[in-house]
């Protein structure tokens, strides 16, 4: 019994220090997904993204056009073609959808890429601000991921202000 309460004593008096400790402590939380969509780096990413692939898209809808016409003007003329031009015709368009399924596919494989080095360069520059404001503000731990999280505790706002102060 005796033994009981020393060890009983001992986890009391371990906790109470351990709750004086976690008082002390400084939590903040940022939300990652609304510093990729409303920050002015990622904005400008995006736009920067728009304005590089314009280019390819609009090839991409004029060849998606061209196969269209193609396809029609097929299935019209089907029945008064002769046997070697509609053939000719149904290689072409062939030709044509493996070509553009190819190019939708590296429009698509680079589009992600630069988008991929777009996010890293953003996330590198919100991680150097977030780690100005913890040592400003003398946080002890920054979470990005989490089931729950307080308001109170919720620092995304400061991140992304000086995320557009710092241009």
């Amino acid at each position: 019994m005796k033994y009981f309460f020393s060890t009983f004593g001992a986890l009391a008096l371990l906790f109470s220090v351990a709750a004086v400790e976690a008082a002390d402590l400084k939590i903040g939380f940022i939300d990652a997904e609304r510093i990729n969509r409303e920050s002015a780096p990622a904005e400008r990413a995006s736009k920067q993204l728009e304005k590089e692939f314009a280019p390819r898209a609009q090839e991409l809808q004029r060849r998606e056009g061209q196969i269209k016409t193609l396809q029609t003007q097929l299935e019209k003329e089907a029945m008064t073609m002769s046997e070697s031009d509609r053939r000719a015709k149904e290689q072409e368009l062939a030709r044509l959808s493996v070509e553009f399924q190819r190019m939708q596919r590296e429009y698509r494989e680079d589009l992600n890429l630069r988008r991929n080095q777009e996010l890293a360069a953003l996330f590198e520059r919100a991680n150097r601000v977030i780690k100005q404001i913890a040592e400003a503000e003398k946080f002890d731990l920054i979470l990005q991921e989490a089931v729950y999280r307080n308001p109170r505790i919720d620092i995304t706002d400061k991140v992304l202000k000086a995320l557009t102060e710092s241009k």
